[in-house]
């Protein structure tokens, strides 16, 4: 039995493979395959359904969130850093209400996410 790790996907997997027949030249078979423990961002909560949704403009890091979640805010105020290309991004409340954040600070984002809900 040989144990291998492998990534595919950035998922990192281990796999235990045996060798069938000895000198035989067939194609080993895997026995085992399970996901090998990773430590990852909480999941995003469930966006609330009443409520302005604040959208990434594009792929990035969230470094920072200015404002606590259910606090209030106002049209136009700073609610988080977005980080992309090693520029910081002040992404603000596109309407006043009570934010509401889809995202935790470290986490990774895409273009179009969700990163808040202003209700």
């Amino acid at each position: 039995m040989r144990k291998f790790i492998i990534t595919l996907n950035g998922k990192t997997y281990e796999a235990e493979v045996e060798e069938v027949g000895v000198g035989a030249a067939t194609t080993p078979v895997v026995t085992t395959v399970q996901a090998a423990p990773q430590t990852s961002a909480p999941a995003p909560k469930k966006a609330v359904a009443n409520g302005e949704k604040v959208l990434s403009p594009f792929p990035g890091l969230i470094k920072n969130l200015l404002v606590a979640d259910g606090a209030t805010v106002k049209k136009d105020q700073p609610i988080l850093v977005l980080e992309a290309m090693k520029m910081d991004n002040d992404i603000t409340a596109p309407c006043d209400g009570v934010v509401s954040f889809q995202v935790a600070k470290g986490a990774n984002v895409e273009s179009d996410a969700v990163l808040a809900v202003i209700g």
